[in-house]
């Protein structure tokens, strides 16, 4: 596990400066304390840090192939590669290291870009073909590592962090203020935008080559159709539960100590449940709890280890987060407003005390339905039935005149929507179905809103899903953006900036094509979420009071804590001159929320938390990125900083 960064010209007569190499992977050292190594040559330049874990004494990047034509940095894991480089050792490749990284060198050699397409694991990597001048940047399919890029006057920068590239290119720190309006509609910003407009993600499941000043970008791996492998209940339970077994087994390779993320919740228990079987000593297991019984799971986590006699670890957060939010908001590099980054950065920096390595169960609510979401959305199908006619009344003359108040006015306005309008509505944090547009600065919404309606992004993913009922296309949305932009982004950040890795094998590829492809009735069945997940818990022997039990998540409980403990603080900071001359928000708008909130009127807190993340972005990233204050103008949409003007 590591980070990786670099600079590659387009011109053979540009000569990298090693110390710009050397200043990308300085920022990123958090990534991979253990080492780092570079390989500067002419107009390409290579970097990374290492957190050992495979072939620790002797992985060192980055790593080339016989003859040093072909060089790579790597960030991930390759599960299968022992079995990659005894087919590459038969066709007469030579190695020189025991590591994973090596064998992406030897498979670049036989297929080219192809090669990832033999993967099995978590990756973001970066090749350099000196023969063809030619750079090779690769993301894993699902998106579990991050890799990010930007063009500019023939050179092409990358990095695992945005801060690598404003390291050493600040002038590409261009605030988007389309991707703002993402991020306020969605809580993340979706691949490919990042919060910079001349900065871009490499999306999941694809790979980029960069030769003659010439950017190619394309899809390697897609999900198989929805539901296309109908086979009897039996024929799916001992199916997955062969390959969940073998996705386990193939993420305990490891020189160093491992361990398990415990939420208590399904998917996690499914985790450790399947490690206990495998491993000969006690299974390492950790765990967050919040000291609040509707939103702490720590007793059905402790109920979970119990079974599976783990050698059990918990802490109880407390609300005395501050300062623990503002630096993990100069930590990321976009706002991000999932606050249970908090836990996570938590239960990783307990983990990290005892192991090198965890398990955890993401990936699980995508694959097999586990959002309550799928089935609201599921039995609010009949509302298609309403004549169109009836449904143009409801929106033009009643949901208009009715209070913004009101607890109705939210199934008024699901009458006026067809089932993708409706489910995308539902997943938006700042929703116009209740008002809560007023709490944006007008002149903001016209040069984000107007120029890109935000959902577009998950629209065009439930259009172009490969999949015929509802529930599906949910899912493809959920999984081609929450997961990836939110879940995965969230794992990853918060565990790497505790020098932890995180492996998931519910979201081994294999077992994501064989979970897509069973039917929706498999995953969802009538309320049951997570059917054929439960079913496979109960032979590995969960508890059947962790099973079926409502679901909680992994949050904090931020309804609470913004009525009491936290109320001053978020009070102050959001209503705070230095906050509203941004001119990105109105102050009654926000007032408005407040009142209505802590008076137990409405629960904002989700929307709540979304202002105070963007604002704590503002102070903790942007500001220190310019060092000096920031401020907004609103009439253009730049960024000031004494002369210096960055254009959004």
């Amino acid at each position: 596990m590591c980070g990786i960064a670099g600079i590659v010209a387009s011109d053979s007569e540009v000569q990298v400066d090693i110390a710009q190499v050397q200043r990308m992977c300085a920022v990123i050292t958090h990534r991979g304390p253990d080492d780092e190594g570079m390989y500067v040559r002419g107009p390409a330049g290579l970097g990374m840090r290492r957190l050992s874990i495979i072939d620790v004494s002797g992985g060192q990047q980055p790593i080339h192939n016989e003859d040093h034509s072909v060089w790579i940095v790597f960030n991930g894991e390759i599960y299968n590669f022992r079995d990659l480089r005894r087919d590459l050792e038969a066709q007469g490749h030579r190695f020189y290291t025991h590591s994973d990284t090596e064998v992406i060198v030897h498979l670049y050699e036989d297929y080219g870009a192809d090669c990832v397409s033999k993967l099995r694991g978590m990756f973001a990597f970066a090749v350099y073909d000196l023969r063809k001048s030619k750079l090779l940047l690769a993301r894993d399919r699902l998106g579990k590592k991050p890799l990010h890029y930007a063009f500019q006057a023939g050179v092409l920068y990358f990095g695992s962090e945005i801060k690598s590239m404003l390291a050493v290119a600040p002038n590409l720190a261009e605030v988007d203020n389309v991707s703002l309006g993402q991020f306020f509609f969605y809580g993340y910003i979706p691949d490919p935008r990042t919060s910079f407009t001349r900065i871009r993600k490499l999306p999941p499941g694809h790979y980029l080559e960069f030769a003659d000043n010439q950017i190619s970008i394309r899809q390697y791996w897609d999900m198989p159709q929805f539901g296309s492998n109908p086979m009897p209940e039996e024929e799916c339970l001992q199916r997955i539960e062969g390959i969940l077994a073998d996705a386990v087994r193939m993420r305990l390779i490891s020189e160093v100590p491992l361990g398990v993320l415990l939420s208590g919740g399904i998917d996690s228990s499914v985790v450790v449940a399947t490690m206990a079987r495998t491993s000969d000593a006690p299974v390492k297991t950790f765990t967050i709890g919040f000291g609040k019984a509707d939103f702490d799971e720590a007793e059905h986590a402790r109920t979970v280890a119990n079974q599976f006699g783990t050698e059990h670890h918990e802490l109880t957060v407390d609300p005395d987060l501050w300062s623990t939010l503002e630096l993990l908001s100069g930590v990321l590099d976009e706002p991000f407003a999932d606050s249970s980054i908090l836990p996570t950065y938590h239960v990783s920096r307990m983990a990290r005390k005892y192991v090198t390595v965890v398990l955890s169960g993401d990936g699980g609510d995508e694959l097999f339905a586990g959002y309550d979401r799928y089935a609201v959305q599921q039995r609010r199908q009949y509302l298609d039935l309403i004549p169109r006619w009836m449904a143009h009344l409801y929106k033009n003359v009643i949901y208009p005149r009715l209070p913004s108040g009101i607890r109705s006015r939210k199934l008024a306005y699901n009458l006026v929507l067809n089932s993708r309008d409706r489910f995308i509505d539902g997943i938006s944090v700042l929703a116009p179905r209740n008002g809560d547009l007023s709490v944006l600065d007008s002149g903001f919404l016209r040069s984000t809103v107007d120029s890109e309606l935000p959902g577009a992004v998950a629209q065009h993913y439930f259009d172009n899903a490969p999949a015929s009922d509802l529930v599906s296309r949910m899912q493809y949305v959920d999984i081609k953006t929450y997961l990836t932009a939110d879940v995965l982004t969230k794992v990853d950040r918060m565990s790497m900036a505790c020098s932890l890795e995180v492996r998931c094998p519910l979201l081994d590829h294999v077992l994501v094509e064989f979970a897509v492809s069973l039917p929706a009735s498999m995953k969802l069945r009538g309320r049951q979420s997570k059917f054929l997940l439960r079913r496979l818990a109960e032979r590995l022997g969960v508890p059947h009071k962790v099973l079926y039990r409502s679901k909680q998540g992994f949050a904090l409980p931020l309804v609470h804590w913004m009525r009491q403990e936290l109320k001053r603080e978020v009070t102050d900071l959001l209503l705070e001159p230095r906050t509203l001359q941004r001119g990105y928000f109105q102050r009654a708008g926000i007032e408005r929320l407040l009142q209505e909130h802590q008076s137990g009127q409405r629960d904002h807190s989700t929307l709540l938390w979304e202002l105070l993340a963007f604002e704590m972005w503002q102070r903790n990233y942007l500001e220190r990125l310019a060092g000096k204050r920031l401020l907004r103008d609103t009439t253009c949409g730049s960024v000031k900083s004494e002369g210096a003007v960055q254009r959004c």
